[in-house]
């Protein structure tokens, strides 16, 4: 851990104290779903979560590399890989109700969460990224349009907010 994790960390546990015993970044937003009931109705829902949630974060990371690595040079071969690394968040949704719901069972998830905030990153970076992917580009305006979250996307908190340290979108 670096300095200002640790200090994150502090804060955290200090304000949060019934949540003082999470340490690692990714085990955070699975503690926090399964004590506020965003991490599915059973075990199997739960397990599908968390492998579509490692989808999710091994997307982000391929995104990160872009943004911070290889942004001039990369971008163009980045944007058009795109539809291929999307299409099994489609397919999955496909299977839920026929894109209708969440991208597990009937209930809003921290996936679900992490997955819109993704995309919402992607339509910056490339405006027509979900054109190959109706359903998902769907499912990230009907979760975007949730009130709490709608409210807090429209607030000056996020939009005056870089989505990237380096300023590259």
């Amino acid at each position: 851990m670096q300095g200002r994790d640790i200090i994150s960390l502090y804060t955290f546990e200090r304000n949060n104290p019934k949540h003082s015993q999470v340490f690692s970044g990714h085990s955070l937003p699975r503690h926090l779903a399964r004590t506020y009931g965003l991490y599915g109705k059973d075990q199997r829902e739960a397990a599908l979560l968390d492998m579509v949630n490692d989808g999710v974060e091994d997307l982000r990371l391929k995104y990160i590399q872009l943004i911070y690595q290889n942004y001039e040079s990369g971008k163009a071969a980045y944007v058009e890989a795109l539809p291929g690394q999307l299409r099994p968040f489609e397919n999955l949704l496909s299977k839920n109700h026929g894109g209708k719901a969440f991208i597990v069972g009937d209930h809003i998830s921290f996936a679900d969460y992490n997955l819109v905030e993704l995309m919402r990153n992607h339509l910056v970076l490339a405006a027509g990224c979900l054109a190959s992917c109706p359903l998902l580009a769907a499912y990230v305006e009907r979760v975007s349009a949730r009130p709490h979250l709608r409210t807090y996307l429209e607030s000056a908190a996020h939009c005056d907010r870089p989505i990237n340290g380096n300023g590259k979108q």
